[in-house]
């Protein structure tokens, strides 16, 4: 029997990413910015106590939107949970864009952004940073005055590691009336910098965050979404009724609970971070500055071949050549123990 599918020409025509390929568990993962110390033990306590009953039921969200309300200091009504932060980043594209609309992403930046909105079969309009990584933030401003959809801007930048200031912020957002200003702060843990306290000013302003990061709960996929009650409406309208698992909503609260065990995760990387660059400094190889828990690193002529080498000894780095440039690794922060192990074996392929 003959088929053809009626596949939207949007699915034909957008790119295809590939996520990290399987059997990454017994490696050392240092190419998707996970949390390899891993989470508190208090979530797995958690994750114990769920009942036969409560995994039958569908999930309940009250109580723990409440105490997840509270982590991040805003309202109940203030607070969108989802399937992950990917799935937090396609409501944009449900809510707000329409099929030929355009969206704004700066690049290189996480990818699901494009992702989506090529899914959406919205027009992508690019723009790039800068040669030492910086914010394209006079491409930003043009943009907006052909009011966009959507803008995203990853901060810090994934996996640029860049930094806004919070002035640069807000001078976008004045320029944004007419536009949804998503600032994904995935890595806010890592930078301390967040713009969530301005929801009540900016209406256009959408917060994404994640548990998959500090927490340690990339497995169980939640994300967040963070806005004034009435424009954080609009997006309750695009989602489904039980977006968000009983066993992820477990141990967010649990993680949450046990902050003394994130807040030590945080520091120990930032200090395994900063002693990572001085040593990639003393073997000449180029850093660019990050506020996130990865360092984006120069390393010439033979990292792609060197990234080849790690790999068949289990270690797993991001080559971006391809995207960025030749020579562009992106290095996620593991425990200090890691780094050391890694950067031994760099020192015996270099």
């Amino acid at each position: 029997m003959k088929v053809q599918l009626p596949t939207r020409q949007a699915i034909l025509d957008r790119r295809t990413y590939e996520p990290p390929g399987e059997g990454r568990a017994d490696k050392l993962r240092l190419d998707f910015n996970e949390n390899t110390a891993g989470c508190s033990p208090a979530v797995r306590r958690a994750l114990a106590k769920l009942t036969p009953k409560l995994l039958s039921m569908y999930p309940e969200y009250d109580r723990g939107t409440r105490r997840l309300a509270r982590h991040f200091k805003v309202a109940p009504e203030e607070l969108l949970l989802t399937n992950g932060g990917d799935d937090a980043l396609r409501l944009f594209f449900d809510a707000f864009v329409d099929s030929g609309t355009s969206a704004v992403i700066c690049e290189p930046t996480f990818p699901m952004y494009r992702y989506w909105g090529e899914v959406a079969g919205a027009k992508i309009e690019v723009q790039r940073y800068g040669p030492a990584m910086e914010f394209p933030l006079e491409g930003v401003m043009q943009a907006l005055g052909l009011r966009p959809r959507v803008l995203f801007v990853c901060n810090p930048n994934n996996p640029t590691g860049t930094l806004l200031d919070k002035s640069v912020i807000e001078t976008i957002l004045k320029a944004a009336t007419h536009t949804a200003v998503v600032i994904d702060e995935a890595y806010a843990e890592f930078s301390g910098v967040t713009v969530i306290p301005w929801i009540h000013e900016y209406p256009q302003l959408f917060i994404a965050r994640t548990f998959s990061k500090a927490a340690g709960l990339a497995g169980l996929r939640l994300g967040a979404v963070i806005a004034c009650a009435e424009s954080l409406a609009v997006l309750r309208r695009a989602t489904a009724p039980f977006p968000v698992n009983v066993a992820a909503l477990a141990a967010a609260k649990a993680a949450v609970g046990d902050s003394k065990t994130m807040k030590l995760y945080v520091k120990n990387i930032q200090h395994a971070r900063a002693w990572f660059e001085r040593e990639l400094h003393r073997l000449n190889v180029k850093t660019y500055a990050s506020a996130g828990n990865f360092l984006l690193a120069d390393f010439g002529p033979g990292a792609s071949e060197m990234c080849a080498q790690l790999f068949k000894q289990g270690v797993l780095l991001r080559d971006r050549a391809k995207d960025i440039g030749p020579g562009i690794v992106r290095v996620s922060i593991g425990t200090q123990k890691e780094m050391e192990r890694l950067l031994k074996l760099i020192k015996r392929l270099r």
